[in-house]
């Protein structure tokens, strides 16, 4: 078995006297899909926070690659792509020129056929690559956003309510890239509330309760997590 891409090991965060996570343990290897289930406050979008580097642990590890990000930061820069439930691409400038912009931050170089190739990869429609943001869905905007991360070759993709907002076709095709990703060999974590999305794309699923790991499910080798099964646990901590 590799070794894990993703790592949280007995992970504590605190703000000021408050505990945000308690002991949080988890992994993921290449090739994975992990999501982090939870409703509001349970600390999902910390956890996301603190493999970037934004907020220190009190105590424990989050490991990229082996790393710890709080010791090693630059692997975040290099290894990971973060696509926020609100993606900051700018709204004057097109597909490719905000690809060509973020790209040129990163000191990566890029052709007019890879940058071609990542907008059909993830089926943003030709006729929108010239088209300014202001316009595009936020399906649309998240498109691009993946085919800015294809083109960085970032190995790790963190994804934080990545369905919040779509609408039920869009949901699917988010969905499908992700898993497409995932065969060629990404990492990915996200964090979110669907319970139905998460089961559908997911290897594994860990529930997030007031800060604390409460379960985790994993996938069967030839289908999806169980929704229903997931759903009853994730209910019976809002009873």
């Amino acid at each position: 078995m590799t070794d894990p891409v993703i790592s949280a090991d007995a992970l504590h965060v605190s703000v000021g006297n408050k505990t945000i996570l308690k002991n949080v343990s988890f992994t993921a290897r290449r090739g994975e899909v992990l999501a982090l289930l939870g409703g509001n406050g349970a600390g999902k979008s910390t956890t996301i926070k603190t493999f970037l580097g934004l907020m220190t642990p009190s105590a424990g590890t989050a490991n990229l690659l082996g790393q710890n990000v709080q010791l090693q930061p630059d692997i975040v820069r290099q290894k990971v792509a973060y696509l926020p439930e609100s993606v900051m691409l700018y709204g004057h400038l097109n597909a490719v020129e905000n690809i060509r912009y973020f790209l040129s931050l990163a000191g990566k170089e890029k052709t007019d056929d890879d940058i071609a190739l990542a907008l059909k990869k993830v089926a943003l429609q030709p006729h929108a690559w010239q088209t300014r943001l202001q316009s595009y869905s936020k399906g649309m905007r998240q498109k691009t956003a993946i085919a800015l991360a294809l083109l960085r070759d970032a190995p790790i993709l963190f994804l934080d309510e990545p369905t919040s907002g779509l609408d039920p076709v869009a949901i699917d095709e988010f969905n499908g890239l992700i898993s497409q990703l995932a065969s060629q060999g990404a990492t990915i974590l996200m964090v979110t509330h669907d319970i139905y999305g998460a089961c559908h794309v997911a290897n594994r699923i860990g529930l997030l309760r007031h800060g604390e790991l409460v379960g985790m499910f994993d996938a069967p080798q030839d289908g999806n997590i169980d929704a229903e099964v997931v759903h009853q646990a994730f209910t019976q901590g809002l009873k």
